[in-house]
């Protein structure tokens, strides 16, 4: 097993500088109609405004970012549902990087087009029956001259330090929180955010939210260990279809994590209508993960100061108004 990664506020601080030039420092969303529901004062991060419309940007631009002129030479390589893939296909093009982007077959259209968009090569595979590491091992095997670089979605310690980015702004944007929800798949945007809160405010209660049928988190703290799922989570919240925790996000999620809980697919939907009433933007279901925990969990107590993640809004127009429409 290898050594897990360390992070660190001043590994946040120094990527929010790093990243400063090209990422956007996103609002914070309040609803009066949500506060009076909660008894709380809630204050949404809007990361769909964030630039491929949603936060992976911040991790994806942070590790290029980082890579030497002879890295950058090989080209990266990096698995993802969608918004990774975005991010990464995106952040390449800033610094002239080719970029190869593994990818389900049946991720959504508007995903596997924007990543196309910005110039990466698009692998796609079967989610259901292979699995992203062994497909990324076959592309490396058959790259001509040296491979080019993985980065992977979450386990990586640029990609985890850009994603602290958002807990870091967040915590500057509204100080003095009393809890924070996080969406969580691999756990690379909690172990991030959950490091930049914690450093800022020993005090503050963490969040993480997973879908209910891909609860790998949940299991994992009950059974003290990191717990694979036996197969891919069926959800609709495909940026969270993880199997498990990641092998160097866990221990810090572990560590800085209160509260590990869940959300129904059917609270996703419900939770995406009350974000496109109150605040007029578009979440997608992993998007609306956090707040749909923070607001049928009963986690939040009367006159709380509560932080929530907005972690995405790039959903199909379609598949959004059916879902909304129900």
């Amino acid at each position: 097993m290898t050594e897990p990664l360390s992070l660190s506020l001043s590994d946040i601080e120094a990527a929010a500088e790093r990243i400063a030039p090209h990422a956007r420092v996103t609002p914070v969303l309040e609803s009066e109609t949500l506060n009076a529901q909660l008894g709380a004062q809630v204050f949404c991060k809007a990361e769909m405004l964030q630039r491929t419309g949603a936060f992976k940007f911040r991790g994806a631009c942070n590790a290029i970012a980082q890579l030497s002129d002879e890295e950058r030479q090989r080209g990266v390589l990096t698995y993802s549902s969608g918004n990774h893939g975005q991010a990464i296909s995106r952040a390449a093009a800033l610094f002239g990087v080719e970029a190869t982007v593994i990818m389900p077959t049946d991720a959504p259209t508007i995903k596997m087009n924007a990543t196309r968009h910005w110039g990466a090569t698009i692998v796609e595979y079967d989610r259901y029956n292979e699995t992203r590491p062994e497909v990324a091992e076959r592309v490396m095997a058959e790259s001509e001259g040296p491979p080019p670089l993985l980065i992977p979605p979450y386990d990586h310690p640029g990609v985890m330090a850009g994603q602290g980015t958002v807990g870091l702004e967040l915590a500057r944007q509204v100080p003095d929180l009393d809890m924070v929800f996080v969406c969580l798949g691999g756990g690379g945007l909690l172990s991030g955010v959950a490091t930049a809160v914690k450093a800022m405010n020993p005090d503050v209660h963490v969040v993480g939210v997973e879908p209910e049928t891909g609860d790998d988190h949940r299991q994992s703290r009950a059974a003290g260990q990191r717990v694979s799922l036996p197969a891919v989570p069926r959800t609709i919240a495909d940026g969270q279809q993880t199997l498990a925790p990641g092998e160097h996000t866990w221990p810090i999620t572990d560590r800085l994590t209160d509260t590990f809980t869940a959300a129904t697919d059917d609270e996703l939907i419900s939770t995406m209508r009350l974000i496109f009433d109150q605040f007029k933007v578009v979440a997608e279901p992993s998007g609306a993960c956090a707040l749909a925990g923070a607001i049928h969990r009963g986690l939040i107590e009367p006159g709380m100061r509560v932080g929530v993640t907005l972690s995405g809004g790039n959903v199909d127009p379609t598949a959004f108004a059916d879902w909304i429409n129900r």
